[in-house]
């Protein structure tokens, strides 16, 4: 099950599932909400997108999507997983007994298809023809071309097929991974391979685009058709190698074409990724979404290119993000020739984006004649249909106020003729009301050893004190384990699950939630005493469970008049109080 788990983890945003539940609000990368939990009125509740995972303060439980639906819905981990499966679109059946043949399946794949970009990748080099093509005319550099792994595909019929049948590849395969066509040969010939890549680099497909534009009876560009690896309503062109610059721009720029992404990287606007060939979905989104909530389109131009710009709007809202627009200067087909221009009038334009309405609302302006009755009323009602899709009254009345100003008419007119239109058919997240679980059920009263391992993880300096700290000390199995990985690093800060705490992932993932949230903002030396403190009342509460014990021995030892044994228990137990009261000073 843990290839459907996985596949439905990754279809689905845990901000989106728990918003059913808990009205939640952005705060920074997290999302912040009341507990389901709990009776608190200060939100407390956090969810991360980044690490998939939720965690809430006042009550100290936490987990991924797949806990909080069981902890909210009462349901076992398989009723938990059977539900959000349904939401993901997932068929559970197909990882029943043949989990494992299907994950072997796609391990296949993705051994062929990475090895096919290696095939493509050396022919490029053999091919001069192909070399001038990429490095002159397309003006591609050698570095570009590495990191996209661009190639080339010969022009021999099975070329490509006879070398991963050498492979032991079978054809059957081969098909499977959209390597042929009809007739059993290589689907892609004489053309440029650019490689699809999921979000963590893999290949999942391809693109070519043929050399010469005067064969009119071949199709420019050639893409992998759907398979158990490749979907291109969700996937993303670029995005393994834009993430990190997204991530630290807190944008993204969203282009039509693949070498848009090429080129736009080639000159260092790294950001960028596009829907390769196919309207933007809300899969898209979702998928840009785990990354920044900023997304900027850069649609071409031309009359194709503003349709796909206004079908973003209803999925946008859906999504609930604010799309800005990067509008290119006038005579400029697409970024890739923008770029060819001038590369700072690309960066030029990106940095200076426009709300999207705002743009959609001023170019339909500009194709009206609004002098005229005509004119103004085709305009009047194609402005209130995209205004209708806005889910923000405050925001939709500002846009009223626009084609007012713009059409000179009445701003409460207008605002009649919106609330008489039919609203549109569209998916929003309601939040759902769930039982509230008393806190003190749930209570954990060991969490500020939770507290002092975050702030351990996030700062280095504290590592050294827990060298001489009895890892015995901390209640659990995964307790114990962070505490000694601590104990053994060499003062670096962890901002990750590493390898040695896999099997704890979930919890590390909430403990660093804990550490962004509570002591990001602390200085090194606060973090150093908050340490230091947390340590003491961690020797502290062990003392007195032992203090407990002894207590009971004490009572064994007087009962059957063994005064030596109870004598030596009183020094234990004395010793122990003085290491308590000396810890509070």
């Amino acid at each position: 099950m843990q290839d459907a788990k996985e596949e439905v983890r990754s279809r689905l945003n845990i901000e989106d599932v728990i918003g059913e539940y808990v009205q939640l609000k952005r705060a920074g990368r997290n999302f912040k909400g009341l507990s389901p939990f709990s009776g608190e009125k200060t939100a407390s509740f956090v969810v991360s997108p980044d690490k998939h995972i939720w965690h809430d303060f006042s009550s100290g439980r936490g987990g991924d999507v797949f806990t909080f639906i069981m902890e909210v819905e009462g349901m076992d981990f398989r009723q938990a997983l059977e539900h959000l499966a349904r939401k993901a679109g997932v068929e559970l059946e197909v990882y029943g007994e043949g989990g494992k043949a299907l994950s072997d399946k796609k391990k296949r794949l993705f051994e062929a298809l990475d090895l096919a970009t290696n095939y493509f990748q050396q022919s490029l080099i053999k091919n001069p023809h192909a070399v001038e093509y990429v490095f002159k005319k397309r003006g591609l550099s050698k570095k570009i071309v590495q990191d996209f792994r661009i190639g080339y595909a010969p022009t021999s019929g099975d070329a490509l097929v006879q070398f991963l049948t050498k492979k032991n590849f079978t054809k059957q395969e081969l098909d499977e991974a959209g390597l042929v066509n009809q007739y059993g040969g290589d689907l892609f010939r004489g053309r440029m391979t650019v490689p699809l890549m999921d979000g963590t680099g893999r290949v999942i497909g391809f693109t070519a685009r043929i050399l010469t534009d005067d064969d009119p009876k071949s199709p420019k560009y050639l893409n992998t058709p759907q398979t158990i690896l490749y979907n291109k309503s969700r996937h993303v062109f670029g995005l393994s190698q834009a993430k990190e610059t997204i991530r630290k721009n807190d944008y993204a720029v969203v282009v039509e074409g693949n070498m848009d992404v090429i080129s736009s990287h080639q000159v260092g606007v790294a950001g960028v990724v596009a829907t390769a060939g196919t309207a933007m979905t809300y899969d898209h989104l979702r998928e840009l979404k785990k990354i920044t909530e900023n997304i900027r389109l850069a649609f071409d131009s031309d009359k194709a290119g503003l349709a796909a710009t206004e079908r973003a709007i209803q999925i946008a809202e859906q999504a609930e993000i604010e799309l800005m627009i990067v509008e290119l200067p006038d005579g400029v087909k697409d970024p890739d020739e923008l770029i060819k221009v001038d590369p700072e009038l690309w960066q030029k334009a990106i940095d200076n984006p426009e709300p999207l309405i705002k743009w959609v609302l001023e170019r339909r302006a500009a194709h009206e004649n609004l002098k005229t009755p005509k004119g103004k009323e085709r305009y009047i009602n194609e402005a209130l249909g995209i205004i209708q899709l806005l889910n923000d009254e405050g925001v939709k009345e500002q846009y009223i106020q626009m084609v007012a100003n713009f059409t000179q008419g009445m701003v409460s007119g207008l605002m009649d003729r919106l609330k008489a239109q039919k609203e549109p058919e569209r998916k929003l997240f309601t939040p759902k009301k769930t039982a509230i679980l008393p806190s003190s059920s749930t209570y954990d009263n060991t969490s500020y050893q939770d507290n002092l391992l975050a702030v351990a993880l996030i700062s280095s300096a504290t590592h050294k004190l827990f060298k001489d700290t009895d890892i015995a000390m901390f209640e659990g199995d995964n307790r114990q384990a962070v505490a000694e990985f601590i104990a053994q690093q060499s003062f670096e800060v962890i901002d990750d699950t590493p390898g040695a705490l896999q099997k704890y992932d979930t919890y590390v993932k909430i403990l660093l939630l804990k550490a962004d949230a509570r002591y990001a903002q602390w200085n090194d030396q606060d973090r150093y005493q908050e340490t230091a403190r947390l340590i003491r009342q961690v020797e502290a509460e062990h003392n007195k469970k032992q203090i407990t014990v002894l207590n009971e021995q004490l009572r064994d030892a007087e009962t059957i008049g063994d005064n030596e044994k109870a004598t030596e228990i009183r020094a234990r137990i004395n010793k122990l109080i003085k290491e308590i009261n000396s810890g509070k000073k």
